[in-house]
């Protein structure tokens, strides 16, 4: 059994008692915890194919942020009655610290807590991630899927990178490291902005990298080299034509936060912007879809 805990400072009384929540979906429970940080929301542990959360309050509003922010992710949550469970406190604290593992993606990239250290190759790219109220820990297929991606590009100097709902910044942090020149990360999302923030300090990756809080209409017609987006089906799907005033002549489009069944749509609905499709990465259920400009005399990839 796989197990991951992820909580966010508890020291409640060791008598208290919390509400526990199981939700049957395989989400990364980092990023859920991610979206759900409020007051009461305490964390979430992840185990076979299921999410458990704790709460120090119940009723129907948290049932509804649960919903909501599994929709998120990507997944739907079945109708059905999600129930509290009244537990005793335990000492959360020390489990979690201890179970949230350092990772590697790709050859080069290592990602890792404060608190823990790893092995890198002489050549790696290491960063330092603390699960905060921001998506993008690394340890989802969605993140992992792009930051191959960019492990593979070839970068040569004066490139630039949007990364659309960048979140915790890992993405634009990653294209720095790895070679990008200039990196611009936008959300709507302060909160998770402010965690970028404290992130690039800690991996001295402030130089190259700017973080707004806005939607991409906001952003003048301009383009970038590389165009990140790892989001939902539903948001691609209302922010696509913005693409389109982002690039150039070689812009490369990399779209993640996707399930399988959403290619077919989200390709044909690009492709008939004047995007082509150049390959699609696979990861349990998920995908990440490399697109680049289409020339005039492109047809469609199929």
């Amino acid at each position: 059994m796989h197990v991951k805990i992820y909580f966010e400072g508890f020291n409640s009384s060791m008598n208290a008692t919390v509400f526990e929540m199981t939700i049957p979906v395989s989400v990364d429970a980092a990023e859920l915890a991610g979206i759900l940080a409020c007051p009461e929301f305490l964390g979430a542990w992840e185990a076979d194919g299921s999410v458990v959360l704790y709460w120090n309050a119940q009723g129907a509003k948290i049932l509804q942020q649960v919903r909501s922010a599994v929709g998120m992710l990507g997944v739907a949550l079945a109708e059905g009655n999600l129930q509290f469970h009244p537990v005793k406190a335990q000492d959360w604290n020390a489990t979690w610290a201890a179970s949230v593992q350092p990772i590697r993606v790709g050859r080069r990239i290592g990602i890792r807590p404060s608190w823990a250290t790893m092995d890198m190759p002489e050549d790696g790219v290491e960063l330092i991630i603390d699960p905060k109220q921001a998506f993008g820990t690394g340890h989802h297929a969605t993140t992992q899927l792009i930051l191959e991606w960019l492990e593979e590009f070839t970068w040569v100097p004066g490139m630039r990178v949007l990364d659309v709902g960048t979140g915790s910044g890992i993405l634009a942090m990653a294209a720095l490291r790895l070679g990008a020149t200039r990196a611009l990360g936008i959300d709507v999302d302060i909160t998770a902005l402010n965690c970028a923030r404290e992130y690039a300090v800690v991996n001295k990756v402030k130089e190259g990298l700017e973080l707004y809080c806005c939607q991409m209409s906001a952003l003048p017609a301009q383009s970038f080299d590389v165009i990140l987006a790892n989001l939902d089906r539903k948001t691609i799907l209302h922010v696509c034509v913005e693409f389109s005033g982002m690039r150039g002549p070689h812009t490369e489009l990399i779209l993640s936060g996707l399930l399988e069944e959403d290619e077919s749509e989200i390709v044909q609905l690009l492709e008939g912007l004047g995007w082509v499709r150049r390959g699609v990465r696979r990861r349990d259920g998920w995908i990440a879809i490399q697109l680049a400009v289409a020339s005039p005399d492109s047809s469609s990839s199929g």
